[in-house]
């Protein structure tokens, strides 16, 4: 018997963004799939259900329709009581679970006995690239982040006009990951002179192919600041302190900040204080993608676009993917299609949790939560 895929409207606060698109549609359909979707699903993402049934799917007119006896559900967000609730025991969930925050629906899952596995810990390697959904949304992010700073700020080119010249604005990436090489490029597309740190000494030829600055401290510290799966690492007090100063000294010149900087299953590591933000100019602009994880910015809010005293505007909006969420939806989408490749064989759901990318993205299993770093 084929395999059921189901894919329902996220139903997540703020969550534009889509598991499916036709085109995987397709895909999924040539696995021997049969695939159905809730409907609405791709209202977010202007994908009209007639779009998705002229691909090859059902689309169910309800949430219990769509999850009657699926194998699988895909997911942007990790899906609510109610979907889990209607899911039946042995089901497999795939979706950027945020596990190690999203405590209590890793537990429900696990006592509905569901399999579920988180993408955000699909495994850095080669063979897995094509599943990295952190990366294809933290590309987009970066993007996104710079065209909303352009919205708030001047123009970012340097302009020669009859009545005078107006210089291009300085920009200033902080994290220099997937999203912050993208903020770089895309600010260096639009004219700006552009500087970027981070601790991870990797990323200081990365930033300058990109036509940057690269601006950090280079101690020993630095130097060993990069973790196996190339992350950054927690650093030193002392190591912070140092940057701190940097920073203060180079952020009161700059027009625009964007910061990125994120560490797995932590807070977000403070970058920028309140006394950064009350030393730059009126009319600067900070945007913070790490917001969702607490913030790198002192007095960002979640959400929202604040308006400091001496006219800094903080840009706390969530989601950034989600605010670019046809090419979001399309680039995840594309993720998950590979990742379900894994799972089914021949039109028949057929899990290998040995394989090694199944294996580290696994989440909960036989009623358990069976990953370490979510059940410590």
């Amino acid at each position: 018997m084929a395999v059921t895929i189901a894919v329902t409207r996220e139903r997540r606060d703020g969550e534009t963004r889509t598991a499916l698109t036709p085109e995987t549609v397709r895909k999924l359909t040539g696995l021997g799939a049969t695939v159905r979707v809730e409907a609405g699903t791709g209202q977010g993402s202007s994908i009209p259900d007639d779009a998705y049934a002229e691909a090859g799917a059902t689309v169910a007119r309800d949430l219990k329709t769509a999850l009657a006896g699926a194998d699988i559900l895909l997911k942007v967000r990790g899906p609510t009581a109610s979907e889990i609730s209607a899911l039946r025991p042995g089901a497999v969930v795939v979706a950027l679970l945020d596990a190690w925050r999203e405590k209590e629906t890793v537990t429900a899952l696990a006592g509905a006995g569901v399999t579920s596995f988180a993408m955000e810990f699909v495994p850095r390697i080669t063979r897995a690239q094509v599943m990295d959904a952190l990366s294809s949304q933290a590309n987009l992010a970066g993007y996104r982040a710079v065209i909303e700073a352009a919205a708030y700020s001047r123009g970012f080119p340097m302009m020669m006009t009859a009545a005078g010249t107006v210089a291009a604005a300085k920009v200033f990436v902080m994290g220099a990951g997937v999203a912050g090489l993208q903020a770089i490029a895309t600010a260096r597309r639009l004219g700006a002179v552009v500087t970027a740190t981070d601790v991870r000494p990797a990323a200081k030829e990365q930033v300058e192919s990109l036509g940057a600055k690269f601006v950090a401290v280079e101690d020993e510290e630095f130097k060993a600041a990069e973790t196996a799966g190339g992350y950054a690492k927690q650093m030193s007090a002392e190591y912070q302190a140092k940057q701190a100063a940097l920073t203060a000294s180079h952020i009161v010149k700059q027009d625009v900040v964007i910061t990125t900087a994120l560490i797995p299953g932590r807070p977000a590591p403070r970058l920028v204080t309140a006394d950064h933000v009350a030393s730059m100019k009126p009319g600067s602009v900070i945007v913070d993608l790490a917001v969702d994880n607490g913030g790198n910015v002192e007095g960002i809010k979640a959400g929202e676009i604040a308006t400091t005293p001496n006219g800094v505007s903080l840009v706390g909006w969530t989601n950034m993917p989600g605010r670019v969420a046809a090419d979001a939806s399309s680039l995840y989408a594309r993720n998950l299609f590979a990742f379900v490749g894994l799972m089914v064989k021949e039109g028949a759901l057929a899990l290998d949790l040995d394989d090694e990318i199944l294996k580290a993205a696994a989440v909960t299993h036989g009623g358990a939560i069976v990953h370490e770093g979510v059940r410590g």
